[in-house]
């Protein structure tokens, strides 16, 4: 058949002859399809709809050179469309691209091929494909090739690859490095630029790194660095060496070479700002080591970082805060920087003195141009100095005053409120690191720190809350600030962090309130707000307590008296029981003790009465009375409140000056009638405490008794004597039972219409009276002579001379008579459960009882079950300590548990669930395998069985007793 030339204008014609048989045909379409898609995006797309992506696809691996390398010419050039790509790949032209890389092809394909697979290597699953069918290998052997564009487009595809860790590290098992780095050797800028970035990616890996140090990369890297010419690389230089240096031997490696001079350089004298940025980033990753701290600090790199402050570029800024922030865990460069100021710069290898006029700042400021960074606008600027500072002031008082002194605190607390929460960590932690001088910590209080701490406080970000309650914890330790605390209402979200599941908060937060429960006002409002309640829940986890809780709980109960007595039944020596301690009763684990004023308020009810002190003479008792309202006013928000908004009522309507005088006279008139009511309420609403002038003059005839005495042990007797005449006078331990307290106090109630009852009127009281009347009036005669510090210190030492005076048989009959000895029992002594009411160490209790009994009640044995005498007994009356003969369970509250033993609902004496006025103690036991609760006689430490939470109504208890630590004493008619 003779030739038939064609020719065609048309881009359809063009693709038809993609499937034609004949070779030259073929390769001649491949070319013109290769010219018309360089034209641009659009051709590329026409190509694209007419079909020509497959038979193109399929052309790539024809047998005809020609043919093929026409083929991946198109192909290559129309890989740019992403529409293309798609199709390409739903194709799997992958494997055909590959498996012509071999080093036998034409380089023209090798070009092509490698232009496509970077196009397509941009799609992570074209990136996943390529390494899957192995095409790095060959990849990186075309970095070899003489073809320039080649080793572009392979440089580029392996960039492309070597975002993904298997191909990063697929690239050191190749032994792919030794052919990067001699690319760094190029004559084409855009080579030597995608071989640094590859080297930039791979460099993250550990194992690389030393392959690098092995392949003397540093070397090839130092000679970027010091060629002017390729100033252009040296920002990606840069970060390879900032890749490197996280290992010790980089940095040694580079100290050897002396690479750490020419990086100084890039510091000290004035380049490009991205490549200054770099170079300090570099300097930061170095630093990180404190070998390498030191070294930096011989070579003065601190001067070079405060000089480069001065620059107007947020990056270089931002980059050499966060080196001064690492370079201040050397302590020698803290001090360093506190020195400095731009006085000198460094210039031809050397410092020299600047004139005034080219620096803003000067010796002694060089912690000023950092803080005044605070007051940038970028958000990273502001973090960076912030963290800076944190690091700076972290243990060194004096840059503390420098930033002091350079204003510092109005913009970090600015920060708090208007920061990033990286800026907000930081700034709370400089902060924390100066409240530690008293003279700093008033000064940031009366800026207004606890209101700035107020939104970090409720912040949702965990190192937020913890730098935040670190804060508070540090400026809390003035009373200023913790009343300013409570002012702007900080205590509740403080609080509310107790309850966070994240232990660091937790800790942290039970820090602060341990701070701030160090007077009594705080503590009170803390624990009206529930934090009591918290700190006991948290105690009472082995997972959630710490160290921070328990000293926590002990300073609020500390401070909060009435509390601590009600939670646990006992006070130590060293508490002072001042005016306004009451008795509200016994509370269980959980339950909110009411406060006295609320206590007031109730009607008179049938529960056991609330014993008060209030030492006050009744001349001083209104105005006392008024100040302590006042004193309380400002102690507690709410009332503060209350007083703001009633005057504010009173207030507020003032004449107007366009109304008529008489008119205007009129309503003034009014007004202050209407202010004048309002106060009178608000007066009326205001509840004191009664005055006690019976204990009054109990405490001065206790001066005047106790006074002219010599030695202390007549000291405590006398005062004895005297507590026991005021409370009833002696009784008989066998007649306590019929002492009729309780017939007196009810009596109390209902003169006094009240629930709360004053201590000095009680005139019968028993063994629990007359220990809280002892100790007050031993308190408040001594704080009368010595003051409260001298008082405390009395007090303990008189309580650790008392107990050994009394327990002692001879000592004890000598100085007071045994009745007086039952009835004064002190609130609670050093020693564990050692009471003024128990019998002598020396009673023989082996003869007192049988063998049976004694191994019950002193060596805490336990009956066999079923066995009591006492288990089915059903008669009316009481049941008596065997040792002591105490009264400790009523018959009425006798039931059958089926346990074996006799059991109680509950003991004689408690009202409601309040147990102060009962003959039995409570004590934590782990004898049982697990953690139990032990139940004691009170006077004489006898054990008599056990306690559980699952009893019948009303109570929910079952005192589980042993039948022979009983005595049965049938009721007379």
């Amino acid at each position: 058949f003779d030739p038939l030339p064609i020719e065609s204008k048309k881009a359809a014609t063009v693709v038809l002859m993609l499937d034609s048989p004949e070779e030259d045909v073929l390769a001649k379409a491949c070319e013109a399809i290769h010219r018309f898609a360089e034209k641009g995006d659009e051709n590329r797309s026409s190509l694209l709809d007419l079909g020509a992506v497959e038979p193109l696809s399929r052309l790539i691996s024809h047998e005809d050179k020609t043919v093929r390398r026409n083929a991946f010419m198109a192909v290559g050039v129309m890989a740019s469309n992403s529409d293309v790509r798609r199709l390409m790949k739903k194709l799997n032209i992958i494997p055909s691209i590959i498996s012509k890389l071999s080093p036998e092809e034409d380089s023209v394909v090798h070009e092509f091929a490698t232009m496509c697979l970077a196009s397509l290597s941009v799609d992570f699953t074209c990136k996943v494909q390529i390494y899957d069918h192995n095409g790095l290998e060959p990849l990186l052997h075309l970095l070899s090739s003489p073809d320039p564009d080649v080793k572009k487009n392979s440089v580029e595809c392996i960039f492309n690859l070597v975002q993904d860790l298997p191909s990063r590290v697929a690239v050191r098992g190749l032994n792919g490095l030794p052919p990067l780095l001699e690319l760094l050797r190029s004559e084409f800028p855009v080579i030597q630029q995608l071989a640094l970035r590859v080297l930039e990616s791979i460099t993250t890996d550990a194992e690389t790194r030393a392959a690098f140090r092995v392949e003397q990369g540093f070397n090839r890297l130092l000679e970027l660095l010091t060629t002017k010419e390729f100033s252009d690389l040296h920002v990606d230089a840069l970060r390879v060496i900032f890749n490197c240096l996280e290992d010790d031997e980089s940095t040694k490696l580079m100290q050897g070479t002396g690479g750490l001079e020419k990086l100084l350089q890039f510091i000290f004298t004035p380049t490009a700002p991205e490549t200054q940025t770099h170079a300090v980033k570099a300097i930061t990753r170095m630093a990180q080591s404190s070998e390498n701290r030191k070294i930096l600090h011989e070579q003065e790199v601190e001067k070079a970082l405060i000089d480069m402050l001065s620059m107007e570029n947020e990056s270089i800024r931002t980059a050499v805060c966060q080196a001064v922030a690492v370079m201040s865990n050397n302590l020698s460069s803290k001090d360093t920087f506190r020195h400095l100021g731009n006085n000198t710069i460094f210039k031809f290898g050397k410092w020299t003195p600047t004139r005034p006029q080219q620096s803003r700042y000067y010796m002694g400021d060089g912690i000023k141009p950092i803080v005044q960074l605070l007051n940038s606008e970028g958000n990273e600027v502001k973090e960076a100095a912030a963290q800076a500072l944190s690091n700076l002031t972290n243990g060194n008082q004096l840059n503390a005053c420098a930033v002091s002194k350079a204003e510092g605190e109005t913009l970090l607390l600015r920060l708090l409120q208007d920061g990033s929460s990286g800026a907000v960590v930081h700034a709370a932690l400089v902060l924390t690191n100066m409240a530690s001088q008293e003279a700093l910590r008033c000064s940031i209080i009366t800026n207004g720190a606890m209101q700035a701490l107020l939104g970090p406080l409720q912040s949702t970000d965990k190192h937020t809350l913890i730098s935040a309650t670190q804060a508070v914890a540090a400026l809390a330790c003035n009373a200023e600030g913790r009343a300013e605390l409570r002012n702007v209402g900080g205590l509740l979200p403080l609080i509310e962090l107790m309850k966070s599941s994240n232990t660091e908060i937790r800790r942290n937060a039970c820090w602060a309130v341990s701070v701030c429960a160090n007077d009594e006002p705080t503590a009170a409002d803390m624990c009206k707000l529930g934090a009591l309640e918290i700190l006991q829940e948290i105690n009472c986890s082995l997972n959630r307590k710490n160290k921070f809780s328990e000293v926590a709980l002990k300073r609020l109960l500390d401070s909060n008296l009435s509390v601590k007595y009600s939670l646990t039944g006992r006070l130590s020596p060293s508490d002072i029981t001042a005016d306004g301690f009451y008795d509200p009763g016994q509370a269980r684990v959980g339950d909110r003790v009411p406060a006295l004023e609320d206590i007031a308020k109730q009607v008179i009810n049938q529960h056991r009465a609330i014993i008060a002190v209030n030492g006050k003479p009744q001349d001083q008792g209104q105005g006392v009375a008024a100040e302590s309202v006042e004193d309380r006013q400002q102690d507690s928000p709410t009332e503060a409140r209350t007083s703001s908004v009633l005057s504010s009522k009173g207030s507020s309507r003032t004449p107007s000056k366009m109304k008529g005088k008489g008119r205007q006279e009129d309503e003034k008139q009014r007004d202050e009638d209407e202010y004048k009511g309002l106060q009178a309420a608000a007066v009326e609403e205001q509840w004191t405490l009664p005055c006690d002038t019976s204990f009054h003059r109990l405490i001065t005839e206790a001066a005047k008794i106790v006074l002219p005495q010599n030695e202390e042990a007549e000291m405590y007797t006398a005062l004895a004597k005297l507590v026991c005449d005021a409370m009833g006078g002696p009784v008989d331990i066998e007649k306590q039972h019929d002492f009729p307290w309780e017939l007196h106090l009810s009596e109390l109630k209902f003169e006094l219409q009240s629930n709360i009852i004053p201590i000095g009127r009680i005139k019968k009281g028993t063994y629990y009276h007359r220990a809280l009347l002892f100790k007050t009036s031993a308190v408040l005669y001594r704080l009368w002579q010595t003051g409260l510090e001298c008082a405390a210190a009395w007090m303990s030492r008189f309580l650790l001379r008392l107990i050994p005076l009394i327990s002692n048989g001879a000592a004890a009959k000598s100085r007071l008579s045994r009745k007086t000895l039952i009835l004064i029992r002190p609130l609670c002594t050093t020693k564990a459960f050692l009471s003024l009411t128990r019998y002598d160490k020396s009673t023989d209790w082996q003869k007192k009882l049988t063998p049976e009994q004694y191994v019950v009640t002193r060596e805490k044995g336990t009956e066999v079950p079923f066995s009591g005498i006492y288990l089915n007994h059903s008669e009316v009356g009481m049941y008596h300590c065997v040792c002591c003969d105490a009264p400790l369970f009523s018959s009425e509250s006798k039931y059958d548990s089926g346990t074996g033993w006799p059991s109680f609902f509950e003991a004689h004496g408690t009202w409601e669930r309040d147990e102060s006025h009962a003959s039995i103690v409570r004590r934590p036991d782990n004898s049982l395998g697990s953690t139990g609760t032990e139940v004691l006689c009170k006077q004489c430490d006898a054990h008599l069985g056990h306690v559980f939470d699952d009893g019948p109504d009303p109570t929910g208890q079952r005192f589980c007793i042993n039948s022979v630590a009983l005595n049965f004493k049938p009721r007379e008619n």
